[in-house]
């Protein structure tokens, strides 16, 4: 492995100082990691002024210089993560091609790109992280940290014993059998029933096609904890910035598949 020399001639320094590509410019809060991957082998990122595909390359933060896609990144920003209540009619994405409302009309700007972890669909509504650290957003999203997300769905009708137990086994959606880690009625109506639902892996529309399946629509979804953190006073359009102690409380919480997708 060659030492680096000058920041024009090597794109590989020490190993015991650097940390992998992907890395670092999840770590800069420009995309995620697993897109940071697809960047890198689709030719758009450079260190040190060279083309880099390899996902194996590993880069010394603060030194080497890097950019992606003709952008020089910052390893090493300061790192913000803002709690977000969505309200329904707005889409959890930074633009709109439709020109719809996005999250980003709802915090002020900040001088750091952030981005949403995760999705809640345009009618659906509750706490959703915005963030420019792409390492916490992986564990928040990616199945194989098993981070729960908690939701009251309000379905139409009331669905007895027999169907809460078919979807506590499972529901196949995509060609899978999805799973839920807790479905509980928390509230009967007349006309419909408010249910708490807890979910390790989030697929697009899953509660929603669930609870369609077996014949019970959903008529408003909310979600109202990520891990630990809960939706507390915050009402629509409202966010607040997570405390030091909630980050630490998340990176816990998805700790224990770190050996796994580790650097």
């Amino acid at each position: 492995m060659l030492m680096k020399t000058s920041p024009s001639n090597d794109v590989v320094s020490p190993l015991r100082q650097t940390i992998r590509l992907a890395h670092a410019i999840a770590r800069s809060g420009y995309t995620s990691r697993r897109k940071a991957e697809d960047l890198i082998r689709a030719g758009l990122v450079r260190v040190n002024g060279r083309i880099v595909t390899d996902l194996a390359t590993r880069v010394r933060p603060g030194e080497d210089v890097i950019e992606v896609a003709g952008h020089r990144i910052d390893p090493n920003p300061p790192l913000i993560y803002i709690l977000l209540y969505k309200p329904a009619g707005v889409v959890s994405t930074l633009r709109d091609p439709r020109g719809r409302k996005t999250v980003a009309d709802l915090i002020r700007p900040l001088g750091v790109r952030l981005f949403p972890v995760g999705r809640l669909d345009y009618l659906s509504e509750g706490l959703l992280i915005l963030t420019n650290d792409g390492d916490l957003a992986l564990r928040l999203t990616h199945p194989r940290y098993g981070c729960p997300k908690t939701y009251w769905v309000k379905v139409k009708g009331r669905p007895n014993r027999a169907t809460l137990e078919q979807i506590r086994a499972g529901i196949w959606l995509d060609g899978r059998r999805r799973v839920p880690l807790r479905v509980t009625p928390i509230r009967y109506a007349p006309k419909n029933t408010w249910l708490e639902v807890v979910l390790q892996e989030g697929r697009k529309n899953h509660i929603r096609r669930m609870f369609q399946k077996v014949g019970h629509p959903v008529l408003k979804l909310i979600r109202v904890a990520i891990g630990p953190i809960r939706i507390g006073d915050l009402r629509p359009g409202q966010y607040r910035f997570l405390l030091p102690r909630e980050v630490d409380q998340l990176r816990a919480l998805t700790s224990s598949a770190e050996t796994v997708l580790s650097e």
